[in-house]
């Protein structure tokens, strides 16, 4: 009895599994659905118009006309146009143009345009971000997931011959990539000086996502004429599957897109999150249909390769090259042959020849498996200029200063491998995690990003300098580790974390005197004038922030991130170089013309020197437009003589009054937009240096000492 039970249950379970099986198989959108909309050619599922045409609610279109107005496609969830879609996970679309426009009289018209599309993200592949003006700047601001993003470029010209029609490099048109997996983009455009100068042939900021494939500048861009309608640009936006994770993880779903004769993909210059299906080789159709991929008849078509003395038979995704009568072999890889072998000598011949394959295979098997990760770790340590690491190294004679070349397995095991619990910071140029060596010392392992083969040379040069710079206020070099893809760099750990948190954490911030601000400074300025002067080979910091100054538990200035560092050979005065650094430190004329100095990390210092007399952040756009910019605000402060007042409460008093006006005039000289008109980071250093042993008995009697003080 309970063995009859049993088999019934069995039995309905597997007709509900089958009927299940058959549901999914059958799945397909109704045959009437309207698949062209306006000037949309083609709508293919799982994209639709209506209900039971498309696959998901992101994936409806609405086709709206209006009267005397033919219809027009439009995503429903943003209400965005759409103009082309691909079965390749592509959309282009209209988006908006923000704009802020001039008129003579100062009068203004601007937009903020935003792009919210649900589950599609903007192509990192296909768009740039632009700006268009002579007198204008604009932020592309969006989410990448669930966080905050905000990016922004510079434009500027004087006249319209600076202009050269094609070039987006500063003058009159600007643009930067596009990151991978933004959303939810706003674009916004702004004028420095409401175009008074240059409103003759250009009243206008625009700023915009478009697809670079369908923008060339011209100088015909920046007359355009003021206008109440809102222009729209293509916009190339990437579509998949989403929801179900990626191919490994969708093929167990019960809602899985890809359908029989189809296979699973994801793009490698995809920036949507999810995955694509396509017809498998010798299939056509729609793979999101059920039983729309068909087999191709290779031989009806007559695409198909047949050697001579045979003919094509077509087969379930492919098709075969059967011999005529008479002929053996296989006439898809060579032409049939007469007067087989007998099959006797045919089984002894494969039998002797899978005996040998065999035995050969497990022998190079072995081997392989084996010599495999020395090969690897031989390439990657010869890639990332190994050897010519450790010639230098050895050129040293060892000694203890010298960094070490670490294994691959020795920093594994001191990150637990690499667990993501010991990140302790991310950066433009890498990941740093806190390990332990095996003396449990600790230490700071930097992951840096690939580094560009044409440059190894200069990239282990630079690392053996670093590893002999022997001062107390830089995080020591400790060594790296070559034998993996990208390098890893082997720092000493600092405990107390970083300048810009302690500033800019209301619960930290008290705890810091102004003496100790100085000292931080002062040495901090210290380690630059040693880079610039006292180094064998100058340096150039190229990204001075007060996030890249660690302190110790003493408060100890430690300056960190060497990843933008440029060595710059004595007998040059400047280097042409692709623009690094960081939005608000940056040097406003290493940023327009590409040509980078020693007084480019004065600029960023004098942007440090600020942060730390005002305890405000370098940019603050929540803030009124003119406390947006840091040195904007300072600068205009101490010009109309109120610089006082935006210092931060607490650190000015009748002792060290005349020390803060000091420092601030130094600070206004450091940001000096001409830079030779700026001090040597040596002079900076030497002037804070002297502010610190300048104690209050000194400034009581300063016309006794006058001539001791001066000097």
């Amino acid at each position: 009895m309970c063995l009859r039970l049993m088999l019934v249950q069995l039995l309905l379970f597997m007709v509900a599994n089958a009927a299940l099986t058959t549901a999914q198989l059958d799945q397909r959108p109704k045959p009437d659905c309207l698949r062209k909309c306006g000037e949309l050619e083609s709508i293919p599922y799982p994209f639709g118009t209506e209900d039971g045409c498309f696959i998901h609610e992101d994936f409806l279109i609405t086709c709206n006309s209006t009267d005397n107005n033919p219809p027009m496609p439009l995503l429903q969830k943003s209400n965005i146009r759409v103009t082309n879609i691909t079965m390749e996970g592509r959309l282009q679309v209209q988006s908006y143009v923000s704009k802020d426009c001039y008129d003579g009289n100062g009068k203004n018209t601007n937009n903020t345009p935003s792009l919210t599309m649900g589950e599609y993200t903007i192509s990192d592949t296909q768009n740039k971000f632009t700006v268009i003006g002579c007198d204008s700047y604009g932020y592309l601001r969006g989410t990448i997931d669930e966080k905050n993003y905000i990016a922004g470029c510079i434009s500027s010209c004087d006249r319209l011959e600076d202009v050269t029609n094609g070039s987006c490099s500063g003058f009159g048109c600007c643009q930067i990539d596009i990151p991978k997996g933004l959303k939810g983009i706003k674009a916004k455009a702004y004028s420095f000086n409401t175009h008074e100068k240059v409103s003759q042939f250009n009243p206008c900021s625009y700023a915009f996502v478009i697809e670079k494939s369908r923008f060339n500048f011209s100088s015909s861009n920046l007359s355009a004429t003021i206008t109440k309608e809102i222009p729209t640009v293509p916009t190339a936006v990437d579509w998949a599957i989403t929801g179900q994770g990626n191919c490994a993880e969708a093929g167990n779903n019960k809602s899985y897109a890809c359908k029989e004769n189809s296979d699973c993909y994801e793009p490698p210059d995809h920036s949507a999150r999810g995955y694509l299906c396509k017809c498998k080789d010798g299939y056509q159709g729609n793979p999101y249909i059920s039983n729309d991929c068909q087999d191709i008849d290779e031989c009806k078509q007559g695409n198909y390769t047949c050697y001579h003395q045979s003919f094509c038979v077509n087969t379930e995704g492919s098709y075969m090259c059967e011999c005529i009568k008479g002929y053996k072999g296989d006439g898809k890889i060579e032409s049939c042959i007469s007067n087989p072998l007998p099959f006797f000598k045919i089984g002894l011949g494969v039998g002797l020849g899978i005996l040998m394959l065999l035995v050969v295979s497990s022998w190079i098997y072995f081997m392989l498996r084996n010599r495999r990760l020395i090969k690897l770790k031989e390439k990657f340590f010869q890639q990332n200029g190994g050897f010519l690491l450790q010639t230098q190294l050895s050129e040293r004679n060892g000694t203890s200063d010298t960094a070490r070349i670490f294994s691959a397995e020795e920093l594994k095991k001191a990150t637990n491998n690499f667990d993501e619990k010991r990140i302790i910071g991310r950066g433009g140029y890498g990941t740093v995690y806190k390990g332990f060596l095996i003396d449990s010392k600790p230490v700071a392992i930097k992951k840096s990003k690939i580094v560009d083969q044409s440059q190894i040379e200069q990239f282990i040069n630079e690392v053996t300098i670093l590893s002999q710079i022997n001062h107390r206020n830089v995080v020591k070099l400790l060594g790296c580790c070559l034998e993996i893809e990208v390098p890893l760099l082997v720092y000493e750990y600092v405990t107390n974390g970083t300048l810009f948190e302690h500033i800019h954490n209301n619960d930290n911030a008290p705890t810091i005197p102004w003496e100790t601000r100085l000292q931080i400074a002062a040495e901090t300025a210290g380690v630059l004038s040693y880079l610039h002067s006292a180094a064998a080979t100058p340096i150039i910091h190229r990204d001075v922030k007060s996030s890249n100054i660690l302190l110790d538990d003493n408060f100890t200035a430690k300056v960190s991130d060497f990843g933008a560092s440029k060595l710059f050979p004595m007998d040059v005065t400047q280097l042409s170089t692709m623009v690094q650094g960081t939005l608000g430190y940056l040097d406003p004329e290493y940023l327009h013309t590409s040509q980078l100095t020693e007084k480019s990390d004065v600029y960023s210092f004098g942007v440090v020197l600020v942060e730390l007399m005002t305890g405000k952040k370098v940019l603050s756009f929540d803030k009124p437009e003119e406390e947006r910019s840091l040195v904007m605000y300072f600068l205009s402060s101490l010009k109309e003589g109120s610089v006082f007042e935006i210092l931060e409460n607490g650190i000015v008093n009748d002792d060290n009054n005349e020390q803060m006006r000091e420092v601030t005039e130094l600070a206004r000289r450091c940001l000096r937009v001409k830079g030779e008109e700026r001090p040597t980071m040596k002079e900076v250093a030497m002037e804070l240096e002297g502010l610190r042993r300048m104690n209050k008995h000194l400034w009581d009697n300063f016309e006794v000492n006058r001539g001791e003080t001066e000097y």
